[in-house]
């Protein structure tokens, strides 16, 4: 029998069910900086799921600027720019709870094929509409919308599946990769986009948009059956999207990683502020804007780069407060600063912080949470990340209407670090989660 059969036949059971690979020997990895690439190296299956994602998740942002800049050349227009976002925005929370759902009551396998098919299909409806040198935003929004449901349908299944694939000592470091790949292709993405798109047009970047997504239908295709998993709500039938909330709140250690993260993502949220503040505080201009933009996301893939020591965190809790109250502290002393280089190196902290609330964070849902249950804590978790942002966008506006740009950023930086001292003193349990005994 071949290796990678024999790797595959050892990590499903009797009906076809992926189960936890055997967990690698710690000693190999006790002394790690850098990324643990231990699950890439390890797991056939996983390393394949990594590298497919990887590729599609760049060719979906080179699809996002390019979609972008053919707006703009249609309308001249930011505020239909705007809309783009917006587009996307709804369907990715409606579905992504619903796509939960559907993810804790199916192969979960099949729905990543289906809903990756999906979204190849409408990056080649987009090319083809480039061709056809069709000019209406309105049917670029349509597919937008349209991407988005995939996406907010793929993400649940895709995100559950990993516990099916790796032991639970090994989820922090494919976590890591996770958010180590997502960094890469939000930095190369709309660079490439926006290169092909000058070189050959809009259909190009379409074009390999779709020519990417085979790799993760590839990836997908190997993997063994995804069939919904034994665990608290496995009598039910159809899983609900109402039960899950029901679940979530009644665990305190789950409902507190997102009230953490949402407690720096609303309160100490200062993206918004970048145009005004740039000029305000660092008399720069667009290409200022663009630096202070870059500089969380080089943060947070450092963190991904040197995180190698995350898989021998125990107290998970713990280090997801101290990440958040990180963030919140960064991002105060950002407020604080008037001085560009010194102000840039505050958010790369925040966004290394925010990688590092983000790993542990998705790890506490992986382990502690039953399988039938995962797919739609992925669902909330997917909503979170997509709407936390957006309201502290609204919330740091406003309040830099209200009083001053320094006002918000400063007062909701110490508001995060107020509300994880909060959390810190009510919520005990989650201090003192401990990962090899995970309790929801």
């Amino acid at each position: 029998m071949l290796k990678s059969e024999k790797d595959r036949e050892n990590r499903t059971g009797p009906s076809g069910s992926a189960v936890p690979a055997p967990a690698a020997a710690p000693a190999a990895r006790s002394n790690r900086l850098l990324a643990d690439i231990g699950p890439l190296r390890e797991h056939p299956d996983f390393r394949r799921l990594w590298f497919g994602n990887t590729v599609s998740y760049i060719g979906q942002q080179m699809t996002a600027m390019a979609v972008a800049l053919q707006v703009y050349a249609i309308t001249g227009s930011s505020f239909y720019v705007g809309l783009v976002g917006l587009c996307s925005l709804v369907p990715l929370i409606v579905f992504g709870l619903y796509g939960g759902a559907v993810a804790d009551a199916v192969d979960r396998r099949r729905l990543g094929l289906v809903t990756a098919t999906g979204a190849t299909v409408l990056s080649a409806a987009l090319a083809a509409a480039a061709i056809a040198h069709v000019r209406s935003v309105g049917v670029l929004y349509a597919i937008v919308a349209l991407q988005a449901v995939c996406f907010a349908m793929n993400s649940p299944a895709r995100s559950s599946m990993i516990p099916r694939l790796l032991s639970p000592d090994q989820l922090p470091a494919a976590n890591a990769l996770a958010s180590l790949a997502g960094g890469v292709g939000q930095m190369a993405g709309p660079m490439l986009g926006g290169v092909f798109v000058g070189l050959w047009g809009y259909q190009a970047a379409y074009l390999i948009d779709a020519a990417a997504f085979t790799a993760s239908l590839y990836a997908m295709w190997r993997l063994p059956s995804m069939l919904p998993g034994e665990g608290e709500g496995s009598a039910k039938k159809r899983p609900s999207v109402v039960e899950g909330l029901r679940y979530l709140a009644a665990r305190p250690n789950l409902r507190t990683t997102f009230v953490s993260d949402l407690a720096a993502m609303v309160l100490a949220q200062p993206r918004v502020l970048f145009p005004a503040v740039a000029g305000l505080w660092f008399g720069g201009d667009t290409r200022t804007v663009g630096l202070l933009a870059a500089a969380p996301a080089v943060g947070a893939l450092l963190g991904s780069v040197f995180s190698g020591w995350y898989g021998r965190v125990r107290r998970q809790g713990l280090a997801v407060l101290v990440a958040v109250a990180s963030w919140g502290a960064a991002v105060a002393v950002f407020g604080l600063t008037r001085n560009l280089w010194l102000g840039l190196v505050f958010l790369g902290l925040a966004g290394c912080a925010d990688t590092v609330s983000m790993v542990f964070r998705n790890t506490m849902l992986q382990t502690a949470a039953p399988d039938d249950m995962r797919g739609r804590l992925q669902g909330v978790f997917l909503v979170v990340v997509v709407g936390g942002p957006r309201l502290g966008d609204f919330l740091a506006g406003s309040t830099a209407d209200l009083f001053s740009p320094a006002t918000a950023v400063v007062g909701g930086g110490l508001a995060c670090i107020g509300a994880i001292a909060l959390i810190a003193l009510f919520q005990r349990s989650f201090v003192s989660y401990d990962s090899r005994r995970p309790v929801a």
